[in-house]
C-alpha cells in the first residue's frame, strides 16, 4: 500500500467547505501515478509508446466529509490485475484520525493508439510483481 497526502483548500471545497465530491477522483489519480511511479513506472513513457491507461470502471462510497484545511491521506493499492486491466482500491482518511471517508475502486484498462484493448505491457507487469 501507498500513501499520499493532500491538503484541502478552498479551492477544493463547495459553498459548504465540504471537499466536492468529484474531487475525489483528482485526488485518486494523483495517488495513482504516484504509486506507479515510485514502481519505476512512468505513464508518460507508455503514453510516448502509444499505451494509454484509462478508467473504464469507478465505484466510490463517501462515508464522511474531508473539510477545508483538512490533510487527507489517500492510500492505494493494486486489488487485482487482469490482462488487459487492473483494479486500484483507495481509501481516504483524515491525517491523525481513525476512519474511512471516502472508499473507492477504480478499474484502469489498457489501450493501444486506435483505442482498443491491449494486454498490459510485459515490463509494466514485472516492475509491479517486483512490489
Amino acid at each position: 500500500m501507498r500513501s499520499l497526502e493532500v491538503k484541502i483548500y478552498y479551492e477544493d471545497t463547495d459553498c459548504g467547505g465540504v471537499v466536492y465530491h468529484a474531487n475525489y477522483f483528482r485526488y485518486f489519480e494523483r495517488a495513482r501515478t504516484e504509486y506507479l511511479a515510485e514502481e519505476g513506472i512512468s505513464i508518460r513513457d507508455y503514453m510516448e509508446k502509444g499505451i494509454l491507461f484509462v478508467v473504464v470502471r469507478a465505484e466510490i462510497i463517501y462515508e464522511s466529509p474531508g473539510r477545508y484545511g483538512d490533510i487527507l491521506v489517500v492510500n492505494s493499492e493494486i486489488e487485482k490485475i487482469r490482462r488487459v486491466s487492473l483494479d486500484f482500491r483507495h481509501t481516504v482518511l483524515r491525517k491523525g484520525e481513525p476512519g474511512v471517508l471516502v472508499r473507492a475502486k477504480i478499474r484502469l484498462a489498457c489501450l493501444n493508439r486506435e483505442g482498443k484493448l491491449t494486454p498490459l505491457p510485459k515490463n509494466f507487469l514485472e516492475k509491479l510483481k517486483e512490489q
